[in-house]
C-alpha cells in the first residue's frame, strides 16, 4: 500500500494506493468546502493517481459522516477583489472536473451525506456513484448571485438540459431518489456501513476486469468533452466577473452571517 497526503491550512487531500485502486479523499472542517488551494491539491492528486500504472480504478471520497461537499468556500468568495483572482478561483473547480473526466480509469465516488454547488460537479464528472439514501443535494450558486456555470457542461450531460436548468434556478434541494432518476448517482443504499461495503465491492470488481476493456468504457462514457477545457474556462471568467458585483458581494455576506 502506498499514501501520499498533501494538507494545508485549508484543508487535505489524502491517496492511498491497494490493490489497484486509488483512493482520494478529501476534507475541510467546513463541511468540506473547497478553497482555491484545496482546489489545486484535488485536482493534482486525481491526476496523478490517474496516470500510475498499478491503478485500475479511483475511489472519490470525503472526511466524515456530514456533508460530501458543500461547494465553494464562501470567506475565499467574499475576499475576491478582482476579475483575475476571481477567474482562477473558479478554474480550480474546471481543473478538478477535467481531471476526472479525463482519468483514464473509472471514477468511484461515494457521497455519505449532502451536496451542495460545485460539489455537484464532482458527483456529476464521476463514472459511478454510491450515495446514502440522506444525500440531497442542490445548485445554490443563484441564491448567492453567481450561477452554476463552471459545473454546468458536466452536470447538464448526466441530467439533461431541462433537469439542469431546474436545478440552476430554483436551487431546491433534490432527494437521492430524483438523484438516482436523472442518473447522477448509480446506486442508493441506507447508511454508511452500507456505503462503505458497495463501493469496496464495486472498486475491486472493476479492479479485478479487463483493464483495456475498462479504460475503453471510461473513453465511451466522455467523447464530445475534448473541448471543455476553453469552454470551462470561458464559464470560469463570467463566474468571477459575477462575483465581484455589489448584488453578489451583498448576498454573500448575508449567506455567511446565517
Amino acid at each position: 500500500m502506498m499514501t501520499t497526503s498533501m494538507f494545508s491550512a485549508d484543508g487535505s487531500v489524502d491517496l492511498r494506493v491497494t490493490d489497484g485502486v486509488a483512493t482520494v479523499r478529501f476534507g475541510h472542517p467546513k463541511s468540506n468546502s473547497l478553497p482555491g488551494r484545496l482546489l489545486r491539491s484535488l485536482a493534482a492528486t486525481v491526476a496523478r493517481a490517474g496516470e500510475r500504472d498499478d491503478v485500475r480504478v479511483l475511489v472519490l471520497r470525503s472526511e466524515g459522516q456530514g456533508a460530501f461537499c458543500a461547494g465553494a468556500s464562501f470567506d475565499e468568495l467574499a475576499a475576491l477583489d478582482n476579475k483575475e483572482d476571481g477567474k482562477e478561483f473558479f478554474l480550480g473547480f474546471a481543473r478538478v472536473i477535467l481531471a476526472m473526466v479525463e482519468a483514464p480509469v473509472p471514477v468511484v465516488t461515494a457521497v455519505q451525506g449532502k451536496v451542495t454547488g460545485g460539489g455537484v460537479g464532482l458527483v456529476a464528472s464521476s463514472d459511478y456513484v454510491v450515495a446514502v439514501e440522506q444525500a440531497a443535494l442542490k445548485l445554490s450558486e443563484l441564491a448567492v448571485g453567481i450561477g452554476p456555470f463552471v459545473v454546468g457542461p458536466v452536470i447538464e450531460r448526466k441530467v439533461g438540459v431541462a433537469a439542469f436548468g431546474a436545478m440552476a434556478l430554483d436551487a431546491d434541494w433534490r432527494d437521492a431518489a430524483w438523484a438516482t432518476r436523472h442518473g447522477l448517482y448509480t446506486q442508493v443504499v441506507p447508511d454508511a456501513a452500507a456505503l462503505d461495503a458497495a463501493v469496496a465491492a464495486r472498486a475491486a470488481q472493476l479492479a479485478a476486469a479487463n483493464p483495456d476493456a475498462v479504460r475503453a468504457i471510461k473513453r465511451v462514457l466522455w467523447e464530445g468533452t475534448d473541448d471543455w477545457g476553453k469552454l470551462l474556462e470561458r464559464r470560469a471568467e463570467t463566474s468571477g466577473e459575477l462575483v465581484l458585483g455589489e448584488f453578489t458581494r451583498a448576498a454573500i455576506q448575508r449567506f455567511k452571517a446565517r
